[in-house]
Formats: C-alpha cells, sequence, structure tokens
C-alpha cells in the first residue's frame, strides 16, 4: 500500500485519505459508498463526501434541480439546564432572548480578542435547550470549557443529531412528498420537530448551497441508511442527485467556510458580519470589550469577492498571495471557476483601503499572476421563498 501511494502522487495523483476507526464515520456513509461517493474530507472529526465523480453534474443539480447531501459531519452541540439561556448569551454577541423557540440564528463565537473562534446555527428547541451547528473545529470543546468556568447550571454535550440536506430550487417538492404541507409551511429558519415513517428528526429550513433547501437532522443514529432511501425514493421523479456542498454554488452566495475564508485572526466586520450582531446587548459575553473597541475605531481588514477572466482555474490549496498598488497586501481564501456566470471568482481578504468594489488587484495563482477587481458579496443572494406550483 506504501508503495502505491508514493507511485500515485509521484503520477500526479492527489494524496489519498486512509479510512479507520480513529475518524468517524456518519450514520449516511455506507448509503453515500453506495450511491458513488468517491472523494471525502474530513470535517469535525468525521468523513464527508466531497465528490461522486462530476462536481459540475453535482453543481447543476444544486442550482437547477434537487440534491441529496450527507453533512452529518455538521456536529451539534447541545447546551440544556437551568441557566443554558444564559451561558448562551455568554458565548455569542447576538442576543439570543430575540429567538424564540422553533426558530434559527446564524451566530459567531469569539475569543477574548473578538477573533472568530467559530460560526454556527443555533437553533432553540426549547426555552432552556439549544443546538449549535457550527463549521469545522473543536467548537463542542471549546463551550464545555466555558461551560465548566463559569458558575451557570448547564450540561454541553454532543446529542445523536445527523444532518442530511435536501437542496436546489425542487427541493420543496421532495420535502412536500415525504411531509406534507409542514414542509412549505416551514419559514426560513424556522424548523420543527417531526417523524418520517416513525424516524425522529428536525425538519428544518437551513442548508449550505444558497438554494432553496432543509436539513433533515436525524436523531436516530441506526437509521441513516433508511432515511437516505426514503429521500432518494421521494425524489425520483424530480431527477434527484447524490452531491456535496458545491464550492462554486457556496462561493456565489458568499457562504464563507471556517478555517478558509474565517479564522480566528478575523473579527465579525473583517468578514461583513456585524450587520447580525447585537454588540451591546445587556448581557457580557466573550470578546464583548474587544468587539466594542474594533466597532468605535473601525476594523483594519475586510473579506471581499473578486471576479477575474482567463482560463478556468482549479482550487487553490493554500492561501495566495494579493497584491495591490504595486505591493503584497492581502490573501486569497478560496478561488473556483464559476459555471453560471463563466468566469473565475474569489474571496480576498484585503486592508479596508483595497477593499472597495472595482480596486484593481493582482492574484498572486501557482499558474501566474492574474488581473482582478473587487467586488461586492454575494454574487447570487439566497433563495428564501418557496414559490407555488
Amino acid at each position: 500500500m506504501q508503495a502505491e501511494y508514493l507511485t500515485m502522487k509521484a503520477a500526479g495523483n492527489p494524496p489519498l485519505i486512509t479510512l479507520g476507526p480513529r475518524v468517524r464515520k456518519s450514520p449516511f456513509y455506507d448509503a453515500t459508498v453506495a450511491a458513488g461517493a468517491g472523494v471525502f474530507t474530513i470535517y469535525n472529526h468525521m468523513y464527508m463526501p466531497s465528490s461522486y465523480g462530476d462536481t459540475l453534474s453535482e453543481y447543476w443539480s444544486i442550482v437547477e434541480g434537487v440534491s441529496l447531501w450527507d453533512v452529518s459531519a455538521e456536529r451539534q452541540i447541545e447546551i440544556s439546564g437551568p441557566d443554558a439561556a444564559a451561558f448562551t448569551q455568554l458565548l455569542t454577541p447576538r442576543d439570543v432572548e430575540n429567538c424564540p423557540v422553533g426558530r434559527c440564528r446564524y451566530v459567531i463565537f469569539l475569543d477574548e480578542n473578538a477573533g472568530i473562534v467559530n460560526d454556527a446555527v443555533l437553533f432553540r428547541l426549547e426555552e432552556n435547550r439549544f443546538w449549535l451547528s457550527p463549521g469545522d473545529g473543536d467548537v463542542l470543546l471549546w463551550a464545555k470549557a466555558a461551560a465548566a468556568m463559569s458558575t451557570l447550571d448547564v450540561t454541553v454535550h454532543e446529542p445523536d443529531a445527523s444532518p442530511l440536506q435536501l437542496q436546489g430550487p425542487l427541493a420543496p417538492r421532495v420535502a412536500h412528498k415525504l411531509f406534507g404541507d409542514i414542509a412549505t409551511e416551514l419559514g426560513y429558519y424556522q424548523f420543527r420537530e417531526v417523524t418520517l415513517q416513525g424516524i425522529p428528526l428536525v425538519l428544518s429550513r437551513t442548508g449550505w448551497s444558497g438554494e432553496l433547501g432543509y436539513e433533515l437532522i436525524l436523531q436516530d443514529a441506526q437509521r441513516g441508511t433508511e432515511l437516505w432511501d426514503l429521500c432518494m425514493a421521494a425524489g425520483a421523479e424530480f431527477n434527484i442527485k447524490p452531491a456535496c456542498p458545491s464550492l462554486a454554488r457556496s462561493m456565489e452566495g458568499g457562504l464563507l467556510s471556517y478555517c478558509s475564508d474565517i479564522t480566528i485572526a478575523d473579527n465579525p466586520f473583517t468578514i461583513g458580519m456585524d450587520r447580525l450582531l447585537d454588540i451591546d446587548k445587556p448581557y457580557d459575553y466573550i470578546g464583548k470589550a474587544a468587539l466594542q473597541k474594533i466597532a468605535k475605531e473601525g476594523t483594519p481588514r475586510k473579506l471581499v469577492g473578486a471576479n477575474f477572466m482567463g482560463e478556468p482555474v482549479r482550487p487553490n490549496e493554500h492561501m495566495l498571495p494579493v497584491s495591490a498598488a504595486g505591493h503584497i497586501a492581502g490573501h486569497l481564501t478560496r478561488c473556483v471557476y464559476s459555471p453560471r456566470l463563466e468566469h473565475n471568482i474569489a474571496l480576498v481578504n484585503l486592508p479596508t483601503e483595497y477593499a472597495k468594489p472595482g480596486t484593481a488587484i493582482e492574484l498572486h495563482l501557482p499558474e501566474g499572476m492574474r488581473q482582478a477587481e473587487v467586488v461586492a458579496l454575494p454574487w447570487f443572494p439566497a433563495e428564501k421563498k418557496i414559490p407555488t406550483w
């Protein structure tokens, strides 16, 4: 095996990932392999499919049809107990008092310097019971440490909760076949606890695609293949396809990725999420003084989009330098060719003075320098309203 791996790498093939018990498999793992998943990444200590062999076909199924994604690696963190609401206030600059039961909120977690620890979707299941659905990282350990250091009466743990996503403009049609009117009556960022042929789920109008979609959060890990098969059967008449989170579609929608577009060196103003925060809320939270200072003084950097022409680029494996006004000023976080726009796009982190739309910049790509122009995010806004049919 070692010799074969070295031969493949020498021939220009990408490195392989060894499968083993150290990294967890999702409840849908067997179903995804049977459906043709051939490439996996590791996300939150779990294998997650990243390709079924044709990323362009997967992209169009997300943009024009309907697709089914295994995103169980989006692990939930449950906060419960008499002081759960007070503790959740401590974790985020967003005021969760304004989030009623049955609703979700996008939230950000900070360190003491207002650096972003991670971002997440928050679910309020009960007055004092929450789920946090974060990006890749160790938010569970961070939250458990914060709970241990506080005097609040809370329990923090990972529940049996594994998301499967239906994404694309035809997703409401499939969801309606599965769940009836409740699927189309749900508003954006709303959820309900439901069952499907006895399978316990949380059905949520959330997702990573920027298109219409749902998360079906499985609450019985033993029934993953059963749920997958029910979704594929319901979607058959709509030509449902197994797919993965699309780099091109997520970037078009300005959906940011922790560890790529967002790091602990960034603050919420850098990534344009300050509009979703309650910086001066009447509750203490981690990083409050530092964030209030940044709000007063301004952020030195901004994450923006960039358009550039030429041959379609390969997605980057590393952060890449970006020049402005004749010198290296920032870095490119991700780049990809957009099939709908028919040109390349990038996300770039720049000093604020170079972050205005129309600014000329240069991208230091492996294949050579490319001229680019700063643009505002997103290229395509998120679809939120379910049409009638």
